[in-house]
């Protein structure tokens, strides 16, 4: 989680009012936090990640004002209007389609705002932006660019410039081999023959996102007028990102200045500070909480979290979301805030009012059994991810890539796809275990996905040993099916891999339902093992039909 660490009288002069340093350590926990370290006047807190907009210690006194009743509800900015635009090409629209803009003026630049940009910049990079893929931020100094300015995608070979930390000038293509931030974020662009780029009416760059602002712009400690776009894949994220920094620079005193941004025959204005209407039902709120509150008391709540709130002619409550709230989402997340604003400590406890004797699943009872079988002869239970990626799923494997369930956002190459098969996850396990002595037999009982896209329950088993061959194998396998039950048949099978002629598939109700014998040396080798493997992988529910 993010931990956002300030300075104790820095954040006395942001809030505005007073409030001693050890009631605020024992109070701000309850807006959503965990009390990380406090030194002196320096504190550190770790925000929940739903709350990108607690990112800052400008976020935090804005919130701390309405929490703590020094100023409740809504908290409004003066924007002003200035005549720049950004035009958008259609270039861009396959690479990064949507950017948000806007100027902020009479910016004082001391160090705790420089060093609280710069971390709020990187958080929001890592939580809402997905690490740069979803939303990335460039700051400008703006006094040596000229608007208009223009988004488009160019071929990244055909512009130079020079690159934020670096003195000589290079092309887009050279920065993602040779700066440290082109390196690091290369990855996004490389499913695209162009990239994209922010100019200027004179041709001067000011970002290459998400990769790299331009020396041009670079931020002094002697700016005072500062540009920010916002690029990225997803419009409510770009949007929510701005309004997130932009506010927090008011909340050092600087003032807004809307922008337009040209969007073929959609033009809008940037930054957006409306906020979002969503009705609430006191009834929906009380049936959620187990409370017997009225609208008053419901809107007090709300207007504790920063919300504006009124009681309509319905008996609901209309409540106006600020725009920089990214984690409003539902209903739901409202009446969080309405248990939030009324106080968890408030909440009394209770015990149930009915008393009811659980059992387990019959399903589970097998599952069960079935791990008893395998740990009585001998086997060591694992428990790994779910989530894998293709090459250990299929390529080691020999296997072409099948049907799978892709993650769309990953974290890394390594959890790119949710997985098929069990045997791949625990023979990483004995790759990690490469230093113990042999033999070492593990097994698992996970979920996985099938070629219809459902989860079901596998059973796998591996053992590495000198002498481990497909005999042994299959009197392991024999033992399992014998002793869960179930009536099956052994024939013969080809799996890549397997070695050929060892390796068999176990058939139940003439149905093929998993598969066992001696891994081939050449999957042994893919996952860096030196010793002979044998492994079963059977579907654990069908065992029970």
């Amino acid at each position: 989680m993010p931990v956002v660490t300030f300075d104790y009288n820095d954040f006395i002069n942001l809030l505005g009012h007073k409030i001693s340093k050890d009631k605020l350590i024992e109070k701000i926990p309850m807006i959503g936090a965990d009390l990380d370290k406090v030194e002196d006047d320096e504190i550190s807190i770790e925000f929940f990640p739903d709350r990108p907009d607690l990112a800052s210690v400008e976020g935090i006194a804005r919130a701390s004002r309405a929490f703590f009743d020094f100023e409740t509800g809504l908290t409004t900015y003066d924007i002003k209007k200035s005549d720049i635009v950004t035009t958008v090409d259609s270039s861009v629209k396959k690479v990064r389609p949507f950017v948000v803009t806007a100027l902020v003026k009479n910016v004082t630049m001391t160090d705790e705002l420089i060093a609280s940009l710069m971390d709020l910049q990187e958080k929001l990079h890592f939580g809402l932006g997905r690490n740069r893929k979803k939303i990335a931020i460039g700051v400008h100094n703006f006094e040596p660019v000229k608007a208009p300015f223009t988004y488009k995608a160019v071929d990244p070979g055909s512009v130079q410039f020079v690159p934020l930390g670096k003195i000589e000038s290079m092309t887009m293509s050279e920065i993602l081999k040779k700066h440290e931030k082109g390196v690091d974020y290369a990855h996004i662009l490389e499913d695209f023959d162009k990239h994209p780029l922010i100019i200027d009416s004179n041709n001067n760059v000011l970002s290459y996102p998400p990769i790299i602002n331009g020396i041009l712009t670079e931020v002094t400690p002697f700016t005072t007028d500062i540009f920010i776009d916002v690029t990225g894949t997803d419009r409510k994220a770009v949007n929510h990102a701005l309004n997130i920094v932009v506010t927090a620079l008011a909340e050092r005193g600087a003032q807004i200045f809307t922008t337009a941004v040209k969007d073929g025959n959609e033009t809008f204005v940037s930054p957006d500070l409306t906020p979002v209407e969503k009705k609430l039902s006191v009834d929906y709120v009380n049936k959620i909480l187990g409370t017997n509150l009225n609208e008053k008391q419901v809107i007090a709540c709300l207007k504790k979290m920063g919300h504006s709130a009124k009681k309509m002619s319905d008996g609901q409550i209309l409540v106006e979301i600020p725009a920089w709230r990214a984690d409003i989402l539902h209903d739901i997340d409202l009446v969080e805030d309405v248990a939030v604003g009324y106080g968890f400590e408030r909440f009394e406890t209770d015990s149930p009012k009915a008393l009811t004797f659980g059992w387990d699943l019959p399903m589970q009872v097998f599952h069960d059994g079935l791990r008893n079988i395998m740990i009585g002869l001998g086997f060591n239970e694992v428990t790994t991810f779910t989530i894998s990626n293709e090459k250990d799923e299929f390529n080691k494997m020999g296997l072409d890539t099948g049907k799978r369930v892709q993650i769309e956002n990953p974290i890394g190459e390594e959890y790119s796809c949710l997985r098929v098969n069990l045997i791949p996850s625990i023979l990483k396990i004995l790759n990690e275990n490469r230093h113990h002595s042999l033999p070492q037999q593990i097994f698992e009982l996970g979920i996985v996905v099938d070629d219809s896209f459902k989860n079901v329950h596998h059973l796998a088993f591996v053992k590495i040993d000198a002498k481990a061959n497909f005999t042994e194998c299959k009197s392991i396998a024999e033992a399992v099916l014998r002793d869960s039950g179930s009536k099956y048949q052994i024939e013969a099978n080809d799996h890549p891999g397997f070695v050929k002629g060892r390796c068999a598939s176990v058939i139940c109700k003439n149905k093929k339902i998993g598969f066992f014998g001696e891994i081939h040396p050449r999957t042994i080798s893919e996952f860096e093992l030196e010793h002979p493997v044998i492994g079963l992988e059977i579907q654990a529910d069908k065992l029970n039909q």
